[in-house]
């Protein structure tokens, strides 16, 4: 631990769970210093009940529980969705894209504060530490960042939990209980325990809070309509909504009926595989619905090579790499694409499933007319026979050297 004595005032990164518990205490202990928690809303709700007590209690001087959600949504989530980004075709980025704004405002109230660090409960082998970190250089780039899990002696969840006990930190988790999880207003994710061996099918029936087991859904469907201006979703069943309630009610609506419960092996940024279980509703619900709204108000061109993008932005918010040049450039090439992306879809939700209903377009490049296999006025099939034949000129060209290689040898 470098310069420990310079370091009065610490910023830490506090959630309440067990690794922040235990930081204050820890914090106090080794550095001797001023701990200030930061609590950043996300949506995480039911979680911030009497966390500045808590904060308090345990050690820190102040609590701050800095209220995010409409940023959360606005700058974050929806160019995310409308990026179409999802990592290794699975993971909705819930943790990933929540981790740079609560970091930024870490920044801004360690500035104002006068602190000498920011701390986080990140582990060394987690992606989170990487995130928090890249943040803070991008706003703050001379400030320290102290890393408990890095340099301290506990080595596991088990020894947090007595560092607890030992000293009377409240927590709320015992050793049976010991998941990971975080929540916020997309998401909630699972981690440890028996999901550590792949072979262990999840305990769906006790470890899901958002979510239906598809065994519990109801037996009849839902159907929902959104309605979508520029990418972003702006109404719910033709009422006109925020962004942050539209989510919320979407998470109600689509955890009802088990949508969004993910089961994933994802490849850590750290170089190891690690298992984990996902439970995001309304935002399966939103991918599924401006994908599908993208099929007809996009160009084949243009639909395939944002494809590609989609897959470098889904890495870059999943490495930590928000606060970028690549990806300020890659949102500037989304929202391009997004001019045209507005028009009504109709799902069906049904035991998991997120069945396309119906959708219009006042943009839409689908032409019934030119697509119909009735008669039209528009399309001549007699100009396919060209079109064909220059389409596979190089296929043609490619046979008769062939042909005229093997006549040859005889």
């Amino acid at each position: 631990m470098k310069n420990i004595n310079s370091i009065k005032k610490v910023v830490l990164a506090y959630s309440g769970g067990l690794d922040t518990s235990i930081i204050i205490s820890w914090l106090k202990e080794n550095y001797n210093c001023e701990v200030i928690a930061v609590v950043g809303n996300v949506g995480q709700k039911d979680e911030l009940i009497g966390l500045e007590e808590k904060a308090l209690k345990t050690g820190a001087s102040k609590c701050y529980i800095e209220d995010l959600t409409d940023e959360f949504v606005n700058d974050y989530i929806f160019p995310t969705i409308k990026a179409g980004a999802v990592y290794e075709g699975k993971y909705l980025l819930g943790t990933s894209f929540a981790r740079p704004i609560i970091a930024k405002r870490l920044v801004e109230i360690a500035i104002k504060e006068g602190a000498d660090a920011i701390a986080h409960g990140c582990t060394g082998k987690g992606n989170d530490q990487v995130r928090f970190e890249l943040a803070v250089k991008a706003f703050a780039p001379d400030m320290k960042i102290i890393a408990p899990w890095r340099i301290w002696d506990i080595k596991s969840r088990e020894e947090e939990i007595e560092y607890a006990l030992e000293r009377k930190i409240p927590i709320s988790i015992s050793y049976e209980t010991n998941y990971s999880k975080d929540k916020n207003l997309w998401h909630l994710s699972h981690e440890g325990l028996d999901l550590e061996d792949p072979a262990n099918e999840p305990k769906y029936d006790k470890i899901l809070e958002m979510c239906n087991t598809l065994e519990n859904a109801p037996d009849n469907p839902s159907y929902i309509k959104l309605k979508f201006e520029k990418g972003i979703p702006v109404e719910l069943n033709e009422e006109k909504l925020d962004g942050v309630t539209l989510i919320e009610k979407l998470n109600k609506i689509g955890g009802e009926n088990a949508i969004g419960i993910i089961d994933m092996v994802e490849n850590r940024l750290v170089g190891m595989k690690s298992r984990g279980v996902y439970e995001t509703p309304g935002g399966t619900i939103l991918y599924k619905a401006h994908k599908d709204l993208e099929e007809i108000c996009l160009d084949k061109e243009t639909a395939h090579y944002k494809q590609q993008v989609a897959l470098k932005f889904a890495d870059l918010v999943y490495n930590g790499q928000w606060f970028t040049p690549l990806r300020e450039a890659l949102s500037a090439f989304i929202d391009k694409t997004q001019e045209t992306v507005t028009g009504e879809i109709t799902l069906k939700l049904y035991k998991g499933n997120i069945i396309n209903a119906g959708m219009t377009s006042p943009y839409s490049l689908y032409s019934e007319e030119y697509a119909t296999f009735g008669e039209d006025a528009v399309y001549n099939q007699n100009d396919s026979s060209g079109f064909i034949n220059l389409f596979g000129l190089p296929i043609t060209v490619k046979a008769k050297m062939e042909e005229k290689l093997k006549k040859g040898d005889k």
